[in-house]
């Protein structure tokens, strides 16, 4: 019987193929109910469901309501998208409507090509 090899190319693609199903822990901070918080919230709920089923933990925080919070993460301007995981740490802010710019940045396009071109 011949074993296979685990050479670094195999090694790289079972990782590739591990970071596509971690789960995201995304922090949207927000203020209040304005429009552009509105919009972010829907747009980050929407990348999510379509990107992200099931493997996403999101919360969304109002600075408002716990200004600590948004004080001890250092948010000088809302709405702000922060990814804590996978590393790299990132911040985004704005409305999120940017979809290919977002998902860039939060590597998701990278990990969903590299699981399918493996599968």
């Amino acid at each position: 019987m011949v074993k296979p090899v685990q050479g670094p190319t195999v090694s790289f693609e079972k990782a590739t193929i591990d970071a596509s199903r971690e789960t995201y822990v995304l922090r949207l901070y927000v203020a209040g109910t304005t429009r552009f918080s509105l919009r972010a919230m829907n747009n980050i709920r929407s990348l999510c469901d379509r990107y992200l089923p099931g493997r996403h933990d999101l919360q969304v925080i109002d600075i408002y309501q716990q200004p600590a919070l948004a004080n001890s993460c250092q948010i000088l301007a809302a709405p702000t998208l922060i990814k804590e995981y996978p590393p790299p740490v990132r911040k985004f802010i704005g409305d999120l409507s940017q979809t290919d710019r977002l998902l860039r940045g939060l590597d998701i396009q990278a990990a969903e090509q590299s699981a399918r071109a493996i599968a």
